[in-house]
Formats: structure tokens, C-alpha cells, sequence
């Protein structure tokens, strides 16, 4: 079977308070999510109709059990999601102050069970064969995942569809690369030499390439070698261009922000799915921005993703009501 997305990357479980505007020494109750960014878009596309499926690991725990339940709930294959002995399955807290402050507290040490992803174990048929691959810059910033993730990416040698998410988490780095973002340059540049999506906001994008403006810097993506460069800009909404010349600069849409974090992930789910519909660069940009606002307007990520009928009637309303 080939699937419509592979994702490559991050699981958890998200811990995410149910009182907003409380610090987390207040915080009384939480909710528990399945989360990490990876797991979070093939929820995303899986919402959409898409068949979807990770390439993770989690610990030998519990919460490793409930994140494949999770998954298979959400209609995403986990049969690459296997466990790590002896690490265990991360959790992330975070705060939430709308619209715009929600600092993220990754529980990730000694090791994360995800970054122990080995080469030697992929399924490197699926991989090839799958319509869109998707990995992250974060499976780049250790062993044995880096060599995996770009293992992964040399062997399906940007057969179909190949997304790269820059995904930028300095503090998920544990050598001088996460003080230091040129010692990460060199894997990043390596990573984008196999791709044919690049998918990024302006801190990645400089990561990546040096570069900050966001026009330069979608060239600098196109001359790296990618298909499709996509620059989040905030409040200054999402460019995309394609190295055929087409250029799409959508504005955010309008919404009551309630938690911003997981609006990339929504994004990037909706993106492929546009992606595989073969919809114009406008039309994708669009959609990915309403799913992305949808998500923001919600508590959760992973459960918020929103369907096709969510999605439309924003763009139609041109606001997330």
C-alpha cells in the first residue's frame, strides 16, 4: 500500500493546562493530547481523508501505549511507531496567555525516544513509494535520527513529493548547534539537496540559509535546490513561491486566538493535502492558513485538527468564527 503522507519525527504526550492565563506553578488540571509536530500533520492530513502514517518511537511505558491508541484513533497507521526500552515517551507542558504567549516546557531528557530512529530499521520501500514524505529539522539534530532522516531522503531522491519542515527548536539540540544555528546550517542544507518542499518562518528560514528577508529567502530555498519554498511571516500571513515563478502571498486570517501552538501543524497537514489535490499555489496557502487559524482558536492540537467543511466555511467567511 502506498500512502498518501509519511511523516518522520517528534511524538509526546501534551500536557496542556485547562485554565488559561495561569502560570504553570497554578496550573490544577490539564488535558492530555497526543502531540509532537510530526504526529500532529499526519493527524492533520488524516482529518482531511488522507491516509497517513508516522515513523516514530515512543518509550516502553504507558504513554507510549496511549499514543498508539491515539493514533490509530485518529485514523494514522502506527505500525513504524515502536519503542525505546529504558527511555521514556516524552511529555510537553505548556502555558497559555492569549493571544500570543505560550511558552512550550519540552520533557525530553536523557533522550528522546523519536531521535533513536535508525536507518538501519526503515522501511525504505514505503518511504520511495509514499506520495509525500515528510521530515523535520529537529530528527536532524542527533544520532542516530540525523542519519536516518537523511537517509530517508536520499533513498526516495525526490521521488514525488518530499517536505521539509525547518522546524527550528533550539533547545531540542544538544551540542553547540542549539546555541549556535550555523554549526546546524551544514544538515540542513544536505537535507534540502533531497527535498522539493521547504516549509519554514523566518527564524528557520535564516537557520537554513542565512537569510532573513522573506523574499531572499525563498529564493535562497529555491537555490538550495528545493520545488516550493514556503515563508511563514506572522502577522504578515505566508509566502510561497515555485520554481517555476509563481508566487502566492496570502494574509493571516482573522481570529480569536486561544492557543497559537499546533496552527503549524494544521498547516502543514493542509498543505499536503492541497499539495496531493494539485490545487494552485493561492488556493493551497489559503486553505493551510484557515486550518492553521482554526487550530489557534483551540485548546488542543492534535484533536482540534479541523475537517474539510471547518476549513471551507472559513476561507468562505474570510474569519474563523
Amino acid at each position: 500500500m502506498a500512502y498518501d503522507l509519511i511523516t518522520m519525527g517528534r511524538i509526546g504526550v501534551d500536557l496542556y493546562p485547562l485554565q488559561t492565563g495561569v502560570p504553570l506553578s497554578q496550573v490544577t488540571t490539564f488535558g492530555k493530547f497526543l502531540g509532537g509536530s510530526a504526529s500532529n500533520v499526519a493527524v492533520a492530513a488524516a482529518r482531511l481523508g488522507r491516509s497517513t502514517a508516522v515513523i516514530t518511537r515512543t518509550g516502553e511505558d504507558p504513554f507510549g501505549e496511549y499514543l498508539h491508541q491515539a493514533l490509530r484513533d485518529f485514523g494514522v497507521d502506527d505500525r513504524w511507531v515502536t519503542p525505546v526500552p529504558g527511555l521514556p515517551t516524552p511529555v510537553t507542558f505548556c502555558e497559555v496567555f492569549p493571544p500570543d504567549d505560550f511558552p512550550l516546557y519540552f520533557y525530553r531528557r536523557p533522550k528522546a525516544p523519536d531521535l533513536e530512529i535508525d536507518a538501519h530499521e526503515l522501511d525504505l520501500d514505503a518511504i520511495r513509494d509514499t506520495r509525500i514524505l515528510w521530515v523535520t529539522g529537529t530528527g536532524l539534530s542527533e544520532e542516530p535520527s540525523r542519519t536516518a532522516t537523511l537517509a530517508a531522503l536520499a533513498h526516495r531522491a525526490k521521488a514525488g513529493t518530499t517536505v521539509f519542515d525547518l522546524d527550528w527548536r533550539p533547545n531540542l539540540w544538544n551540542d553547540t548547534a542549539g546555541t549556535d544555528p550555523a554549526e546546524a546550517r551544514p544538515f540542513y542544507e544536505e537535507a534540502l539537496r533531497h527535498t522539493t518542499v521547504a516549509v519554514g518562518n523566518l527564524d528557520e528560514v535564516e537557520v537554513a540559509t542565512g537569510v532573513r528577508e522573506p523574499q531572499a529567502a525563498a529564493r535562497a530555498l529555491l537555490d538550495a535546490g528545493v520545488e516550493l519554498a514556503v515563508v511563514k511571516q506572522g502577522p504578515k500571513g505566508v509566502l510561497a513561491v515555485n520554481s517555476k515563478g509563481e508566487s502566492a502571498e496570502v494574509p493571516p486570517l482573522p481570529v480569536n486566538v486561544l492557543n497559537g501552538l499546533g496552527a503549524g501543524d494544521a498547516f502543514g497537514g493542509s498543505l499536503c493535502h492541497g499539495l496531493l489535490a494539485g490545487w494552485d499555489l493561492e488556493r493551497i496557502m489559503r486553505h493551510a492558513n484557515a486550518a492553521g487559524a482554526i487550530v489557534a482558536s483551540r485548546l488542543e492540537c492534535s484533536s482540534a485538527m479541523p475537517t474539510t467543511e471547518e476549513i471551507e466555511a472559513a476561507v468562505k467567511a474570510g474569519a474563523v468564527l
